[in-house]
């Protein structure tokens, strides 16, 4: 299960509705947490550096990355992956994200929107066969299921429960 702070998603939401009808996207950052558990523990947004219609692709700008990748450098944490927003449709990995899914450890976790409000909010992973995703469990680390979301880099030290 990915747990996430309740505050990095509100961040995400009005990142995603601030960028609408573009998508908007960042990266993840954080640690195991038990079996089959992974906190998040720092959020870095980035401009959408998409070479595509910025409507149904994104594209995390690079240097954002290098520079995520050196803070964390000698910590316990990593990149555990990456959010970006569908603005006119559901919180389900797009034939468009399959075809750019290069990192199969990586987490996706998907804001899906209505009428330029994020609606619903759910974790990806890569299948081991590659040809598909399935949906990894999403809850805040305050326990509250993620999906009743309603509408710079950020840190936090919050642990799971």
């Amino acid at each position: 299960m990915l747990l996430i702070p309740r505050t990095f998603l509100d961040l995400i939401a009005a990142e995603a509705e601030a960028a609408h009808p573009r998508e908007c996207c960042g990266l993840l950052a954080g640690r195991d947490a038990g079996p089959g558990d992974i906190v998040v523990t720092r959020m870095a947004p980035s401009a959408n550096l998409t070479g595509g219609r910025a409507e149904d692709s994104f594209e995390v700008d690079p240097q954002v990355r290098f520079d995520l990748m050196r803070a964390l450098d000698g910590s316990d944490k990593r990149i555990i992956g990456h959010y970006h927003s569908h603005p006119a449709g559901p919180a389900r990995p797009s034939a468009t994200d399959l075809a750019k899914a290069y990192e199969p450890d990586l987490i996706w976790v998907i804001l899906g929107m209505e009428n330029g409000r994020v609606a619903d909010v759910r974790a990806h992973r890569l299948a081991a066969d590659g040809g598909r995703f399935d949906e990894f469990g999403l809850s805040t680390t305050d326990g509250v299921a993620a999906d009743r979301l309603a509408s710079g880099t950020h840190d936090t030290e919050e642990t799971a429960p």
